[in-house]
């Protein structure tokens, strides 16, 4: 038995039943999951997952509609960024690849927002292809199992994507199995504070058990503040504009948070990231949302 062969025979056993793992799943459902997933924990994306793909089953669905309505039906799931990529790849899906989502991973890494770990997990996970699949998951189980280290340091390198595919069995269904397994090891057993090794196919060979190292005293990485910060207050400012049913002027949006530089600061990122459009001097629309001018009014 090879690594990949014990991740994969522990994952036919204990693999969650996700939506997005079904077999009728597209390669588009599998692209918003992928998106939905970063830096968001899967017990809030799996309903945001389905009411997003019972409005928008296809990337021309949701092309055919504003981004502004992506942005709403993004709701609280933070980093709304994440669904102007998702609008701006529907449109991009549609205009050079007729609506679906294409195979070919130079293809995928050409389409708006989606970089190295997004379009090798829909050419592996919805086209069962061999790519190595690496995300901080993975690069813990193979740091820990395989490298006998703690930790895997703060971001994939080239040598991560080296590391992993070397561990792929060369047939690619296989190989494609083999990636979600180690995924899901270092998901829900492999983890970064309290590693459940007892439960872990690799116990008794894990070249870090082996070494008898201890985990690092506190957190491996400095948690994220929310409250108080500029993301807090465009997370306010997105939920006003996300409820209003025209352009929202400045003085609503003032009530939003009482420090007027941080707040003045929060909206004009949200501007400058696309997210929201100035109307005139004083009001306010998601993107998409501003009053398309008449055919009258081009002509004149």
């Amino acid at each position: 038995m090879t690594f990949a062969d014990d991740a994969i025979a522990w994952f036919d056993r204990n693999a969650r039943d996700l939506p997005w793992r079904q077999p009728t799943t597209t390669a588009w459902g599998v692209l918003v999951s992928e998106v939905m997933l970063q830096q968001t924990p899967v017990v809030r994306v799996e309903p945001a997952w389905r009411s997003w793909m019972t409005r928008w089953p296809t990337p021309a669905h949701l092309a055919d509609d504003p981004p502004s309505e992506a942005i709403r039906m993004w709701g609280r799931l933070g980093y709304p960024r994440r669904a102007m990529r998702l609008h701006a790849c529907a449109v991009a899906i549609v205009e050079r690849h007729g609506g679906r989502v294409p195979e070919d991973l130079e293809q995928l890494l050409a389409l708006p927002g989606v970089g190295t770990y997004t379009g090798r997990a829909v050419a592996t996970f919805a086209y069962g292809q061999r790519h190595p699949v690496v995300d901080t998951n993975v690069r813990r189980v193979v740091a820990r199992a395989v490298e006998g280290k703690s930790d895997a340091g703060a971001s994939t390198t080239a040598a991560d994507l080296v590391a992993v595919a070397d561990l792929l069995p060369l047939d690619q269904a296989r190989a494609a199995r083999a990636s979600i397994a180690f995924m899901e090891l270092g998901a829900i057993v492999c983890t970064a504070r309290a590693p459940r090794c007892t439960a872990c196919p690799f116990e008794a060979a894990c070249a870090w058990r082996a070494t008898g190292e201890k985990l690092p005293e506190g957190p491996s990485r400095k948690p994220q503040r929310y409250a108080g910060t500029d993301r807090q207050v465009r997370g306010l400012l997105l939920e006003v504009l996300r409820h209003a049913s025209g352009p929202v002027p400045r003085q609503r949006l003032d009530m939003v948070w009482r420090d007027e530089v941080q707040r003045a600061r929060a909206l004009a990122g949200l501007v400058e990231d696309g997210l929201v459009e100035p109307l005139g001097a004083d009001d306010f629309v998601l993107a998409g949302d501003a009053p398309q001018p008449s055919t009258q009014q081009i002509h004149q």
